[in-house]
């Protein structure tokens, strides 16, 4: 397999990534290439006839091909539906016309709050519309992207994983359990697709900052599924969502008579092992060029497996790959803020509370990024560990840690070096504040409120003209502050940075607090995208160090200067298609691309930039209605 460490080479230095100017006009195509352009780029989804094997109510039960009152009338004539409809033929716009105004008449009612009962009511209204028409569900949901991700995605989504065994009604995605073992291989078969492109998969043991929510967590693999077919354009028939269930350590679960799950404790060890070893090897023989999101395993197997599969399958870990490009790419963002130059991030005092897996993989991938800046010798990588001090629930770890955890052993500080701070092994965080005066703090440890006044005052002896302060964890009441809270205590000059959304902050005298909502949506569908179009047998560290370079580089220097250091939602589709052509490009600088559909790798290899960025866009699937034609079995 060639470079399977996925180290980047000089051509994708960070500074002459984010040279690059992302709003630069593509350059016109020779016609010799446009001509490769309109033969290769072109996608086939939702743009030609499809052929259907069904008719009459059986159409107007499949989600996948319903158009309810906007089939034309001589689709009804075709498909048998004359009759089984209101007469008047209604045009798309109109369906989503009629539908929002009975989302409207909800949401007036709505209270104010992410937590709100209101939210789960829109869930459910948005999951209707999906069960009946998917089509119109993805114009819906990417038309109102802004206002509707909270509700698919975080922080709705967690109340849903809590509640999904009363909010069940319709199966989506497959679930494989303990219970299925030796049967995986010709489960798979069950899955009616022929194709599919991408899968997310939880075994529900650590559900955002919830916990063990046992099965109930494929409402996560669901949600982020949604985003990957709203940003990333990844054709809505060939996604996944799966559930593998190994039981639950949840006893409110265990002694729920309602519960869908297994009720029984967790696998552990070489039996756990061997359940997602088998998963692995049946999706990917029927299925050997999808690509597989990890997605909320407890800390103690999310490292363990990404190892295991890394080098071998086509998959990655968001929890701590995409957590870290998006926090990186804030990293970057806030040293932009201070009008300082990139090659300053390695100087930058950094703080982290929380240990678990997001927080070692934001580690390792800041680390990487501060060692390649520094040349990427050991010396580099010793120098970089340096910046960090890393606080988890039994305070300050350093050398001096019982049962230290492998994965967060590089980052333990030494003693004599923490004593001349005035620190020591198991300081509290506020110490660690206090004493360190960072430039940024922050945080992943699934703790609402961690960073309480006291630690916020802390901060306020940064040494940085402009500290920041990212609060990540989700879900929002899991946030270890709020903007409200930062801004306040420390002063308008902080760079604010959240997992959930949370409002900008009205300062007065016309200055705005602004909130930037660190999520990992900004990453994952373009990683997922990008790696699809590639051919990609892995996904390379330099292929996530790309996407995360290219998001810190998507805003202007005058957002930056304002303290807006990641874009807004609003932009996501175009956001992942800039994020998808780095990947993809990365790839084909790193030599791992083995070409997509019509497009072989030496095809790939030739295109330029703004050829490879059409490529992206023209793969990308869009919810319009195709013209179903019937064709008997």
């Amino acid at each position: 397999m060639p470079n399977p460490s996925g180290q980047i080479g000089a051509s994708s230095s960070l500074i002459g990534r984010l040279l690059l100017l992302r709003r630069r006009p593509a350059s016109s195509l020779a016609p010799a290439a446009a001509a490769a352009a309109a033969r290769c780029f072109t996608t086939t989804e939702g743009h030609r006839p499809t052929m259907v094997h069904k008719r009459s109510l059986d159409i107007l039960h499949d989600p996948w091909f319903n158009k309810g009152t906007a089939f034309s009338m001589t689709e009804r004539d075709r498909l048998d539906l004359r009759g089984l409809l209101p007469p008047n033929v209604m045009s798309s716009e109109q369906q989503i016309e009629r539908f929002m105004a009975d989302l409207k008449r909800l949401e007036e009612q709505a209270r104010d709050g992410p937590w709100d009962p209101n939210a789960l009511a829109k869930w459910r209204i948005l999951n209707r519309l999906h069960d009946r028409n998917e089509t119109m569900y993805y114009k819906v949901l990417i038309a109102n992207i802004k206002e509707y991700a909270p509700i698919v995605y975080t922080p709705t989504v967690g109340l849903v994983c809590q509640n999904y065994g009363g909010l069940f009604r319709r199966p989506r995605g497959m679930y494989f359990s303990a219970a299925d073992r030796g049967e995986m291989m010709s489960m798979v078969y069950n899955w009616p697709a022929e194709q599919v492109d991408m899968i997310v998969v939880t075994d529900g043991s650590r559900i955002l900052g919830l916990g063990d929510l046992g099965v109930q967590g494929i409402g996560i693999a669901i949600g982020k599924l949604d985003l990957y077919v709203a940003a990333a354009g990844i054709n809505p028939q060939r996604v996944l969502p799966v559930m593998i269930d190994v039981g639950t350590n949840n006893e409110k679960l265990l002694e729920d008579p309602m519960y869908l799950g297994l009720q029984q404790h967790r696998l552990d060890g070489d039996e756990y092992i061997a359940v997602i070893d088998e998963f692995m090897e049946a999706v990917f023989t029927r299925w050997p060029n999808v690509v597989v999101q990890f997605e909320d395993f407890q800390s103690k197997w999310a490292f363990k497996l990404l190892q295991r599969y890394r080098c071998s399958y086509r998959m990655f870990n968001d929890d701590v790959q995409g957590t870290a490009g998006v926090a990186i790419a804030g990293l970057l963002g806030a040293v932009r803020a201070q009008g300082k130059p990139m090659i300053d991030f390695p100087k930058m005092k950094i703080v982290v509370a929380g240990a678990g897996s997001a927080g070692i993989g934001v580690l390792n991938a800041a680390r990487k990024t501060m060692a390649r800046m520094l040349g990427n010798t050991e010396t580099a990588f010793g120098s970089a560990s340096s910046q960090f001090w890393v606080v988890d629930a039994k305070g300050l770890i350093t050398e001096e840690r019982e049962d230290i955890d492998p994965e967060a052993r590089p980052f333990a500080r030494k003693v004599k070096e923490v004593n001349r701070q005035g620190l020591r092994e198991g300081a509290s965080l506020v110490e660690v504040v206090r004493e360190v005066k960072p430039d940024v703090l922050l945080g992943l440890s699934a703790v609402g409120g961690l960073f309480s006044k006291e630690v916020l005052e802390a901060m306020k002896g940064s040494t940085s003209t402009r500290p920041a302060v990212f609060a990540m964890s989700n879900p929002t009441k899991n946030a270890e502050c709020t903007p409200e809270e930062a801004f306040s205590i420390i002063g308008e000059n902080v760079i604010f940075a959240s997992g959930s959304p949370f409002k900008d902050v009205d300062l007065g005298n016309g200055h705005i607090g602004h909130c930037n909502q660190g999520n990992n949506m900004y990453l994952f569908p373009g990683i997922g995208l990008g790696t699809l179009l590639s051919g990609s047998r892995i996904v390379s560290d330099g292929m996530l160090q790309a996407a995360a370079e290219c998001l810190a580089a998507y805003m202007t220097e005058e957002e930056v200067l304002r303290g807006v250091i990641y874009p807004s939602i609003s932009s996501i589709r175009d956001i992942t298609k800039e994020v998808a052509t780095a990947v993809l490009q990365e790839a084909i600088e790193e030599d791992l691309v083995e070409g997509y559909r019509d497009m072989d790798a030496r095809e790939l290899q030739k295109l330029s930039r703004e050829e490879i960025a059409e490529f992206v866009q023209n793969n990308m699937w869009s919810p319009d209605y195709p013209c179903l034609v019937f064709k008997d079995n």
